[in-house]
């Protein structure tokens, strides 16, 4: 009769284990230039891209090769750019997040990849004291 009771309570413990040892699901950032931010850059020496019409801006910076970020108010900081052209140095600032299409294809990938995308709200885009590229 033991035996019995031992097997149903061990069943139920089973049962109820993984329920009762459940702590929620991690919460994924919220992307895109309204979600989470992840960081904040400061003058960050970058090599600044962007398109004639001013549409597209994106900067690779210097001492991180492997990530893209882009403008979320491109058509806000074109005009801090009309004296330079796309490829020079610049230095760049503002609070950063993850791009969605980054974000999504990340997480359903099963490899890891050194490519990181980010959009960034940019406060300020300044020459590169150092020089320009």
């Amino acid at each position: 009769m033991r035996v019995h009771i031992l097997r149903k309570i061990l069943v139920v413990f089973i049962f109820f284990a993984p329920v009762i040892s459940y702590s929620g699901c991690k919460k994924q950032a919220k992307c895109g230039c309204d979600g989470d931010v992840l960081f904040s850059l400061s003058a960050r020496p970058s090599t600044v891209y962007f398109n004639e019409a001013g549409t597209n801006i994106q900067f690779i910076p210097l001492d991180e090769p492997y990530s893209t970020y882009y403008f979320c108010n491109p058509t806000e900081m074109f005009p801090k750019l009309t004296d330079y052209k796309s490829g020079d140095v610049l230095q760049v600032s503002g609070r950063v997040y993850w791009e969605c299409n980054f974000l999504y294809q990340s997480s359903n990938s099963s490899y890891q990849t050194y490519q990181k995308v980010y959009q960034i709200q940019v406060t300020d885009v300044t020459v590169n004291l150092y020089g320009k590229k």
